[in-house]
């Protein structure tokens, strides 16, 4: 299967105990298959201005609003394949353009500017670079995750991300994976991204164990948590 570079869906999220995590697989297990990669690394560097214009935005909740992000599935060395990700959500469905790119290209482009192809997601993302004017990494936050998808719907989906961690230093993802914890040991997000509606076995499940949905952005948090210490007078430290 290909590299899917363009994705229209809905997602949902749900902040949910490990056990709820475990109640749920075991109810809906015969319906669903582990993604092929298995447990990855989720590592992303977000894009924003000096003072923090898209991220403030997006916690206001408007109908609209959109992120600009550098992403790979694990540490990248400088050949690497990242994604290069302009993700825009308007009136609860999201819209997502990437751009697959070695590591040391993509950061050619984010530090100086250096246009890796004239391809029409890449002229996208580069307009948004340009619109906000002042675009740089200001945010790097990291995750572990485990996927499935359903045996019959390759395009529903269901996420489970663990260890949520953030850093406002070392702002490469070749850095590694390190960071300050924002979200208890004991929890994890959910999301469930599907095109068409969600399957009443799914639906069923969610509904005997009582997982609701909420509200939990990675980028949100850390911005909150980094703003209330600043706030506070105190310093982060990874």
């Amino acid at each position: 299967m290909g590299i899917q570079t363009i994705f229209e869906r809905t997602e949902k999220k749900y902040i949910i105990t490990v056990k709820q995590r475990r109640q749920l697989l075991e109810k809906i297990r015969e319906y669903i298959k582990a993604d092929e990669y298995g447990e990855s690394t989720v590592c992303s560097l977000y894009f924003d201005t000096d003072d923090y214009r898209l991220i403030r935005n997006s916690i206001e909740k408007p109908i609209y609003k959109e992120k600009l992000r550098l992403r790979s599935y694990f540490t990248p060395k400088q050949t690497s394949n990242v994604f290069l990700e302009l993700k825009k959500k308007y009136n609860g469905v999201v819209y997502k353009r990437r751009q697959n790119l070695e590591y040391s290209t993509a950061m050619d482009y984010v530090n100086d500017g250096i246009m890796p192809n004239d391809s029409q997601i890449m002229r996208e993302i580069d307009w948004a670079m340009h619109f906000y004017n002042g675009l740089k990494p200001q945010m790097f936050i990291a995750y572990d995750r485990t996927a499935f998808y359903s045996k019959t719907d390759f395009n529903l989906r269901i996420t489970f991300d663990k260890n949520v961690r953030f850093r406002t230093d070392n702002l490469e993802l070749s850095k590694g994976s390190f960071g300050e914890r924002i979200l208890s040991p004991d929890m994890c997000i959910m999301e469930i991204k599907a095109l068409k509606a969600m399957p009443m076995w799914l639906t069923n499940a969610l509904n005997e164990l009582k997982i609701f949905p909420g509200s939990f952005s990675k980028y949100g948090t850390a911005y909150a948590t980094v703003t209330q210490r600043n706030m506070n007078g105190g310093r982060y430290c990874a």
